[in-house]
């Protein structure tokens, strides 16, 4: 229960959530990078921020599609 409770109490902004997410997307991070993020990230701003990166890339895909398919 106390680990619950340190993970709520865990203060990162939401940007540096999205930066850590989007990083991860591409898939290029360096291990302490992830290592720090691993230990400092709120893993509701994990959820929130990978759904937000994956409807922005669909958005992306879908406009270079229906711009390549328009000519």
């Amino acid at each position: 229960m106390s680990d619950l409770k340190d993970v709520v109490k865990r203060k990162p902004s939401f940007l540096k959530t999205m930066r850590a997410v989007l990083w991860s997307f591409l898939g290029i991070r360096k291990r302490s990078g992830y290592e720090e993020d691993a230990g400092e990230l709120n893993p509701v701003y994990v959820i929130i921020a990978g759904i937000l990166g994956a409807l922005i890339f669909i958005a992306i895909l879908l406009f270079i599609v229906s711009r390549v398919v328009a000519k």
